[in-house]
């Protein structure tokens, strides 16, 4: 029984290690037969695992999404990184505190004691009124926001400009309304990027500053951008002229809240995925660029220019050369 629950163990970390698996590749990294392959994931399925068999000359498996959130494996950095997000997570998004200290306790729980103190080495003390944010923004907003962009909806929406923060409460208005193109942070807060269906304009919106109203508008063809891409857009909004002389874009493998809470309106932050961001930001040098990329800890993807990936190459040699003695 103990070697079964192991090996079923082993297979669960397979299988979340990467979309699809060949069945005899499962079996050899096992050690076991096919067959035996075949019996454990029908255990998994059992336990609420959605493994899903996948077709082709060989024949393989899926961790699929399914209705209900079974237990997950964690590698010691994912479990540290897990740990460091859900700690600093209430301090951009309101109404996840509860939640996030729950899931920090049940997270911490099951750490190996190496790992468990670690994380408690790290204190996080929330300062209410930062010099480098302002406003902070409920969760289940950003949800409804995010789901808008997705799925290409009109969002609706009650928005406090800069007149009504400053007047206060008036006459009621009608909605906002605006085709969503992309959620970012600049400066430490949340943007909503879009187009102004009511001023035929691509708009920023503060998320805090938003109320959005249900149900969402109809679904449309997304526009194109005025600029290059999100990152150019927002920089040419927010940058009266731009202090550096070269600009490149990077995949940091990290939550955007996360990367928000790091680089601190040095760079524009993209959501790309539940723990994937796109940073774009300047550097006096494509080496400087690239070293700082480097520096928070966390895979990364050097996307370009060309000139800041060759960069990046060069300093990885120049650390080969330098730590090979």
């Amino acid at each position: 029984m103990l070697e079964t629950s192991a090996r079923l163990l082993a297979l669960l970390s397979l299988l979340q290690a990467r979309r699809d698996w060949p069945g005899q590749t499962l079996a050899d990294r096992l050690e076991v037969s096919p067959r035996t392959v075949r019996r454990d994931v029908d255990r998994l399925r059992e336990l609420g695992y959605p493994v899903q068999a996948t077709r082709g000359p060989e024949g393989g498996y899926r961790l699929d999404a399914g209705s209900e959130l079974p237990p997950l494996l964690f590698d010691d950095d994912q479990a540290v990184a897990v740990a460091v997000a859900l700690q600093t997570a209430t301090m951009s998004v309101q109404g996840v505190e509860e939640a996030a200290l729950r899931a920090l306790a049940t997270v911490r729980q099951v750490m190996p004691a190496r790992l468990r103190h670690r994380v408690d080495a790290l204190r996080v003390t929330r300062v209410p009124k930062s010099t480098w944010r302002e406003g902070d923004i409920d969760a289940e907003d950003l949800l409804t926001i995010g789901a808008a962009v997705r799925a290409h909806e009109v969002l609706r929406f009650d928005y406090a400009g800069r007149r009504e923060m400053a007047e206060g409460p008036g006459e009621q208005r009608p909605p906002r309304r605006a085709e969503p193109h992309s959620l970012v942070t600049w400066g430490g807060r949340w943007y909503l990027v879009g187009y102004d269906l009511d001023r035929a304009d691509w708009r920023t919106y503060r998320v805090d500053r938003m109320s959005p109203r249900t149900p969402n508008g109809p679904r449309f063809a997304p526009r194109q951008l005025p600029a290059a891409d999100v990152a150019a857009f927002v920089a040419e909004k927010f940058e009266r002229h731009d202090p550096w002389p070269w600009r490149g874009t990077a995949i940091l493998h990290a939550p955007a809240a996360a990367a928000n809470d790091w680089i601190r309106g040095q760079g524009v932050v993209e959501d790309a995925g539940p723990d994937r961001c796109r940073v774009t930001a300047g550097s006096w040098s494509w080496t400087g660029l690239a070293a700082w990329f480097g520096m928070f800890g966390v895979e990364f993807e050097l996307v370009g220019p060309p000139e800041l990936r060759a960069a990046g190459a060069e300093l990885a040699a120049r650390f080969s050369r330098a730590t090979a003695g």
